[in-house]
């Protein structure tokens, strides 16, 4: 039997910041949601400043400059 491995270097395509989740879109379809509580300066900015990010590094990041806060997919996925 032969298995064929897949290498898959998920990057993050869209963000959304609600009063209670962090959650990434990436781009091979998964979706991922953490806890708001997880990340401090997120949860004490205001909705303007969590609308505000920009992918970084072909979306291995997220980068929200009001608040001074970047998280990797990578982080995301080993909380997960």
């Amino acid at each position: 039997m032969s298995s064929l491995a897949i290498r898959l270097d998920p990057s993050a395509m869209h963000v959304e910041v609600t009063d209670d989740a962090l959650r990434v879109r990436l781009t091979d379809g998964r979706e991922l949601s953490a806890p708001l509580e997880w990340f401090p300066r997120l949860r004490a900015a205001t909705v303007a400043q969590r609308s505000n990010w920009r992918l970084i590094g072909k979306g291995s990041g997220i980068h929200w400059p009001d608040v001074d806060e970047d998280v990797s997919v990578a982080g995301l996925l080993r909380l997960a």
